[in-house]
């Protein structure tokens, strides 16, 4: 039975009512997005409220966290008002497409760690099959409610698998969104890319900047330097 909570070097995340629970692809992003200089940041399918709380320790910015679940927004909210950061962090219960009809105002950052399973077997529980297929929230429907949101100058980052990122790219095409980031993560100097961080931007003359992120460089639980260095604000053991 996984822990009904992880603790962060700042703040705890209790994930006991949460279909998905924190996980690395959540980590990675809050901690790779860039968002030091940003005013205001939505993050769309916030779950347990962990990418909301660490974009809230890694900025000053004011945060919009959106999440479908009426269970996990709950107790996203409950995560942020027990963080130091709760009069930064609004939490949202609301489909996003829902919420970019009505928010009536822009984002200088975006973020998502979206549903990614698109012909896997579903879950029996509902609620998880909510939050890992993308039944609920296609990437062509994340990237039009980004573009409804983003603010001139903006950026919208995301964590998607390999596999999807052709995809998602596509996708964001079609509504004006080029990759001017990318960050291929590899499990282990010898294996494959499993996910991909992206960043994109409504900026159409700007060359992709791509790089490479190992976990592991050594052996089990041997972390290389550049993800000690990208998460040493925030794990424990780091």
């Amino acid at each position: 039975m996984p822990n009904p909570y992880f603790q962060f070097k700042r703040f705890t995340v209790r994930q006991d009512r949460c279909a998905m629970k924190v996980g690395t692809d959540g980590v990675l992003l809050g901690a790779w997005c860039g968002v030091e200089d940003a005013a205001s940041i939505l993050d769309i399918g916030t779950g347990t409220g962990l990418v909301a709380l660490m974009t809230a320790q890694r900025s000053e910015a004011e945060i919009v966290a959106v999440e479908l679940d009426e269970s996990a927004a709950c107790q996203a909210a409950e995560n942020v008002k027990e963080s130091p950061w709760q009069d930064r962090i609004k939490v949202v219960c609301s489909p996003i497409q829902s919420y970019a009809e009505q928010a009536g105002r822009g984002f200088d950052r975006i973020v998502s760690n979206p549903p990614y399973f698109q012909d896997s077997l579903k879950s029996p529980k509902e609620e998880r099959s909510w939050a890992r297929h993308t039944d609920s929230l296609s990437y062509g429907e994340l990237v039009k409610a980004v573009a409804a949101l983003l603010n001139p100058g903006g950026t919208f980052s995301v964590i998607v698998p390999t596999t999807e990122f052709a995809d998602m790219e596509r996708q964001a095409s079609t509504v004006g969104l080029h990759c001017v980031r990318r960050t291929d993560v590899l499990p282990t100097p010898t294996t494959l890319s499993k996910r991909v961080l992206a960043e994109f931007s409504m900026a159409e003359d700007l060359d992709t900047k791509c790089d490479e992120l190992i976990i592991e460089a050594a052996g089990r639980h041997q972390y290389s330097a550049d993800y000690i260095a990208l998460t040493r604000d925030f794990y424990l053991k780091m």
